[in-house]
């Protein structure tokens, strides 16, 4: 078969990724034969780059934008293809594949399941759900080429997306587990966590040529459970701080609590068989008890009354023994 017949099934003379689809990021420009015309124009855009493959080696990556002419052209397998065109025939099969080198941006990412681990301030398990999402782009068509793609002639954003996402929970856990994050800490540590995740996904997918070029974590959720449970604790974190503010302690104050309620339901006091008497004995009783909380404060008078002010904040005792107390504070002045 002559040169002449060879050429007229052979690629048209300009090849090129035109219009490319914005979700596809690798291509393979369409040909029966794989075979190129001599004096071919191929023409590389911004943002693409060029892959040729000759008899199934990768043997030219093009990163450079421009019009290569393929007789005369200076790139070191273009050159060599050139010398190959006196002999070449059929079997000599070259393939051109285009890729994107612009990055794919906004990708989103989510954690199907949520994240579960202890509070290791509080003690308390937690169910923590994330979203958020990131951006990469081809760093090393060579290996993309080789460990992802082979011969496949298109190749979407979308499948290589969720691959990378399908990581990101896993490493994330792994990190809130490591770090010992406390719930209460997780807002606040949401960039250094998607600053780690992103270097352990660049070393783990550096080698199939992937580079993520932007990680975030956009938002936060805590399912039902744990919001009550968080709830329950941010509670006794404010009576405690109470409690210390009254120059109390946490079990002091649930004492206190304890007399009120008992004070307020009479069956409810029985009932609990705490054995304590009713009407003035209750009354007589509750007096005790702050009479010897208060006393542990400061001598001050203008203090005592501060701590008594928050006993009545807290709704511990009422704005009848308030004033009784306020008064008997005013008379030992």
């Amino acid at each position: 078969m002559s040169i002449l017949n060879i050429f007229s099934n052979q690629l048209s003379a300009v090849i090129e990724w035109k219009n490319p689809k914005a979700n596809v990021i690798w291509w393979k420009y369409p040909s029966k034969r794989d075979e190129i015309i001599n004096a071919s124009k191929l023409i590389v855009a911004p943002s693409q780059g060029c892959a040729l493959v000759y008899e199934g080696s990768l043997v030219e990556i093009i990163e450079e934008e421009g019009i290569y002419n393929l007789k005369t052209d200076n790139h070191p397998f273009i050159t060599t293809l050139v010398n190959l065109r006196q002999n070449f025939d059929s079997e000599h099969k070259l393939k051109i594949y285009f890729f994107r080198k612009a990055q794919i941006l906004n990708q989103r990412w989510g954690t199907p399941n949520p994240i579960k681990f202890i509070d290791a301030t509080y003690k308390i398990p937690v169910e923590l759900g994330l979203n958020g999402n990131f951006s990469y782009r081809i760093a090393n068509p060579k290996y993309f080429y080789t460990e992802i793609i082979g011969e496949t002639d298109e190749f979407e954003a979308e499948a290589m997306s969720k691959t990378v996402a399908e990581r990101i929970p896993q490493l994330i856990a792994q990190n809130i587990h490591e770090k010992k994050y406390s719930y209460i800490e997780i807002d606040g540590k949401i960039h250094d966590i998607a600053q780690e995740i992103k270097g352990e996904i660049n070393s783990e997918y550096q080698n199939l040529g992937l580079e993520l070029t932007d990680f975030r974590i956009v938002g936060t959720q805590f399912d039902e459970a744990t919001q009550e449970r968080i709830g329950r604790v941010a509670d006794i974190s404010a009576d405690v701080q109470a409690a210390k503010e009254a120059g109390l302690d946490y079990v002091e104050l649930e004492k206190l609590r304890a007399l009120r309620d008992a004070a307020r339901n009479e069956g409810g006091l029985a009932g609990a068989g705490l054995q304590f008497g009713v009407g003035m004995e209750i009354g007589k009783k509750f007096n005790e008890q702050s009479d010897t909380i208060l006393a542990k404060g400061s001598a001050d008078a203008a203090e005592q009354l501060r701590k008594l002010k928050i006993l009545l904040d807290e709704n511990i005792i009422t704005a009848e023994d308030f004033e009784l107390k306020k008064q008997e504070i005013l008379r030992k002045m």
